[in-house]
């Protein structure tokens, strides 16, 4: 299951059925979990964590140093969970030891050829980076996102749950859960809910009415936030959906993208 071109370190840990293609290169302290495969000329950086059925396709970079000036070297690490594709071209780089010293993706994401996900970003699970979709350091994508062509993402901005990003946006902001948002003149903006994905991931109609009153009070009743806020909490108690996007929009530290 090894090509006899591909340069292993004698420190990997690899399960009995995992697959490495020609010339790929696996570093040292690297773990890769069992029915996982690594592709033709792949780099597998030290000090990588893969979990089970993962496939790494060729010319593929993870755990590669991080583009910091700052980082000397120092043992940080990348962490993939399961069931994830990395595409051609890809790259994911590991942490540093001024931010989380490491860079931790779930299971069950799609990052497209040519994507990128900087040190000491957050992904979660089902999430999709379409072609040269981009991540600077310290962001946080939570689950089921997806990221169009070109999406570039300020360092330590947050995207929420079940959000979709259109082609070519530019985030500057934090953008809300359960929102698209696309390009505007500057930096990226509200366009709505996603209604499609929600109903595709089996939100009730109840709880995407409740998300429809919430947004349109947040951005169209000429509210302060904070007032905003209070009004959509004593309109509609007790949807988990609702007050998620509440609590998100209170704990935004770069403030959040708008309509």
């Amino acid at each position: 299951m090894i090509h006899p071109s591909a340069i292993i370190d004698e420190s990997a840990q690899l399960a009995a059925d995992v697959e490495i293609g020609p010339y790929a290169i696996i570093g040292r302290q690297v773990s890769i979990g069992k029915g996982s495969r690594i592709g033709a000329h792949a780099v597998i950086g030290d000090w990588t964590e893969i979990g089970e059925n993962n496939q790494i396709f060729h010319q593929t970079s993870v755990g590669a140093p991080p583009q910091d000036l700052k980082y000397r070297g120092e043992e940080t690490w990348t962490r993939l969970g399961d069931n994830n594709m990395v595409r051609e071209f890809a790259t994911i780089h590991r942490g540093t030891v001024t931010g989380h010293a490491e860079t931790v993706i779930g299971s069950n994401n799609l990052f497209m050829a040519y994507s990128h996900v900087a040190h000491d970003c957050r992904i979660g699970n089902n999430v999709v980076m379409a072609n040269v979709a981009t991540l600077a350091g310290h962001v946080t994508i939570e689950d089921h996102v997806i990221l169009g062509g070109l999406v570039a993402v300020h360092q330590f901005c947050t995207i929420g749950a079940h959000a979709m990003l259109g082609g070519g946006t530019l985030v500057g902001l934090d953008i809300p859960p359960y929102m698209i948002a696309t390009s505007g003149k500057r930096d990226a903006k509200l366009r709505g809910l996603n209604l499609i994905g929600l109903k595709r991931r089996g939100f009730s109609d109840e709880a995407i009415g409740n998300l429809k009153k919430a947004y349109k009070t947040l951005f169209f009743a000429n509210l302060k936030q904070a007032d905003a806020i209070a009004r959509i909490r004593h309109e509609i108690p007790g949807c988990s959906e609702v007050e998620y996007l509440l609590t998100f929009i209170e704990r935004s530290e770069r403030g959040i993208c708008r309509g």
